[in-house]
């Protein structure tokens, strides 16, 4: 059974991690999270959930205009030949969240270990990271150093790489 946004906000009290989290309207998009969101103070994120020919797994956390060439993204993530989207099943299963809630956060969920969790290398240089706790109702905002001690916290230890480039203004 997938765990709750309070589940989750019960497990990084635990570990001692401050957050602040802001209930919103549900959110699919970076666009609809960029017209919602209202004044949020740092990095906003999107996430993609993928898989190779082998059905490895992968989660990308990277910042929300970052580019990312699903075409040779196997090279720096570790996979074996192209990767695709995972399904909405896939998701729920290993991830226990809804498409559209994706989250660094959902590796809580995934007891067996079976994804891979990359955070690209321009996240990282943000003191604050914003992502959706498990919904994508809320946005909890909390330090970079707690997101990477949170994932390693439950057997996830990210890989951190330039996994894309900033897209183009126009874009």
């Amino acid at each position: 059974m997938s765990a709750s946004p309070d589940d989750l906000f019960m497990y990084l009290k635990t570990l001692g991690i401050s957050f602040e989290t802001r209930h919103h309207p549900a959110v699919f998009t970076v666009e609809e999270s960029k017209q919602l969101r209202g004044e949020i103070a740092g990095a906003h994120v999107k996430n993609l959930f993928l898989k190779d020919k082998k059905s490895n797994l992968f989660l990308i956390s990277a910042l929300e205009d970052t580019k990312i060439d699903l075409k040779t993204i196997h090279e720096v993530i570790g996979g074996q030949g192209r990767v695709s989207f995972c399904s909405a099943d896939q998701l729920r299963e290993n991830l226990g969240v809804e498409p559209g809630s994706v989250t660094p956060l959902a590796v809580y969920n995934d007891k067996e270990g079976r994804v891979t969790a990359i955070l690209d290398e321009r996240l990282m240089g943000y003191d604050v990271i914003n992502v959706h706790p498990l919904v994508n109702t809320m946005t909890t905002s909390l330090g970079r150093d707690d997101l990477v001690a949170f994932m390693a916290s439950t057997g996830h230890s990210p890989l951190i790489a330039k996994v894309g480039e900033p897209a183009p203004e126009h874009e």
